[in-house]
């Protein structure tokens, strides 16, 4: 994108990237000092787990509905209102005197995640088609990106300065974008107009509750316990009534036509495997660094050392992102999606039977972040391409929680297999990384199979939905 101070397009992409950039770092950043928040704050366990809890359940609720909100009464505005949450929930985290109101900051900001669904609709509204492609993969990439250099700084930051700049130096930035964006960003101009269907948004938050909650703390609870029962029951009646009231209003929230657009659905299916694939990556490969090598495979890294290690899949990743574009002159979005699974198969493979060496899980980790910038760049391409403009930002925020959904379940599923197998020294015994990276390989090539399902053209073509 040539010339992007002056130009407004590139102005705009600017914005939202740097915006979009903050809020992934805010969204990972506490990751990997959980103990540091325990000690300091003088806190249990269970209560500090909170802090991640309810980060997770308020964006997953706020990502949607605002989402909604953004396309029917204007994106900017609705990004605003994103952005000023955040801000206020990392003021109140940063100043927070306990784990309670830190717990609550971590609420607030959780409403902030909305805000990627809008930026990729203002991209639809105000990006020509010929640079949407590029723009939106380089967005997508952005998140991510950010996402993974949350881990990489957080050791750093807490040592240089205190875990209370965690939250000061995101805001820092926020406030400039929010700034910034109320000045140079237009709004947009296609918009549904109507009302939030708050039935339906109820139940929407009701059972995305019910289901993260227990996938969450269900290796806690205990997987057979009532509570984690009773609540994974609750989701799947709530899910079924939800779609019943989804189908049968007049002004849905989440409009199951488009839903059952064979591009929507099939790229919503990959979309949670690879969430499941991708989080488990995320948070497991650094726990296999840095398991000491008495242990008979670890490398006995500090947090900060193996948040570096994996600065290949950040390079790759963003990499990727930016071919995104130019590659779909050549390429299909199904082409591409399936090369980005196979990528992505191929690492997860290599990270259960390749690493016992740093420069085997280096190669891992770019080839990792490679396949994964091909397929969040192009699942988002095709969920932008394949709804009209003004449901771009409920679709992709479905998109984005589907994700969510698949990463909790695919974070169960992988502690429960490494926690199975635990040594007499306390350590995951090495079994059960192998186990676990093996099943997500698995899972990846599952994703590879979804992907043949999906329509062939280069760009989809936008479907005609009545209201729209």
């Amino acid at each position: 994108m040539p010339h992007l101070s002056s130009h407004p397009a590139g102005r705009t992409f600017l914005l939202l990237a740097a915006g979009a950039a903050a809020i992934s770092m805010t969204q990972s950043l506490l990751n990997p000092v959980l103990s540091t928040l325990q000690r300091e704050l003088n806190t249990s366990p269970n209560a500090v787990s909170w802090v991640l809890i309810a980060f997770l359940l308020s964006g997953a609720v706020a990502t949607p509905i605002l989402g909604r909100v953004g396309d029917m009464i204007g994106k900017l505005r609705t990004l605003l209102l994103a952005l000023s949450a955040m801000i206020a929930g990392n003021l109140l985290s940063g100043f927070a005197p306990n784990i309670e109101t830190l717990i609550l900051g971590r609420a607030l900001q959780g409403l902030g995640m909305a805000a990627f669904p809008l930026s990729f609709g203002i991209i639809r509204d105000q990006f020509p088609t010929d640079r949407m492609a590029s723009a939106v993969g380089t967005m997508s990439s952005v998140i991510a990106v950010g996402g993974g250099f949350g881990a990489v700084l957080a050791g750093p930051i807490v040592s240089l300065l205190g875990w209370r700049w965690l939250f000061w130096l995101p805001t820092m930035a926020l406030v400039v974008v929010a700034l910034l964006a109320r000045r140079f960003i237009a709004e947009s101009t296609s918009r549904t107009g109507g009302r939030v269907n708050w039935l339906a948004a109820s139940l929407l938050a009701g059972w995305l509750v019910a289901l993260l909650l227990p996938l969450s703390q269900g290796t806690q609870w205990g997987w057979n316990a009532p509570l984690t029962m009773a609540l994974l029951a609750a989701a799947a009646v709530l899910i079924l009534v939800w779609v019943v009231v989804e189908t049968r209003s007049a002004n849905p929230l989440i409009d199951m036509r488009l839903m059952r657009q064979p591009a929507v659905w099939t790229t919503n299916l990959v979309a949670l495997l690879f969430g499941a694939t991708m989080f488990s990556v995320w948070a497991f490969v650094p726990q296999l660094i840095q398991a000491p090598a008495s242990a008979g495979y670890g490398f006995g890294a500090s947090v900060s050392q193996a948040g570096w290690i994996i600065l290949p899949m950040l390079v790759t990743m963003a990499l990727a992102g930016m071919l995104c574009g130019p590659l779909l002159r050549w390429l299909s979005f199904k082409s591409l999606l399936s090369i980005g699974s196979a990528l992505v198969a191929l690492s997860c493979a290599g990270f259960a039977f390749l690493h016992h060496d740093i420069w085997q899980l280096l190669v891992c980790s770019a080839v990792f972040g490679l396949g994964l910038g091909f397929a969040y760049s192009t699942m988002t391409n095709i969920i932008v391409r394949s709804v009209p403009a003004t449901q771009t930002g409920t679709a992709t925020g479905m998109n984005a929680n589907i994700r969510t959904i698949g990463g909790a379940m695919g974070m169960a599923i992988m502690t429960a297999i490494v926690t199975s197998h635990r040594g007499a020294d306390g350590f995951p015994e090495e079994q059960g990384f192998t186990t676990g990276f093996a099943v997500f390989a698995v899972v990846a090539v599952i994703a590879l199979l979804v992907t043949r399902l999906l329509p062939e053209a280069k760009v989809m073509a936008v479907p005609a939905v009545a209201g729209a």
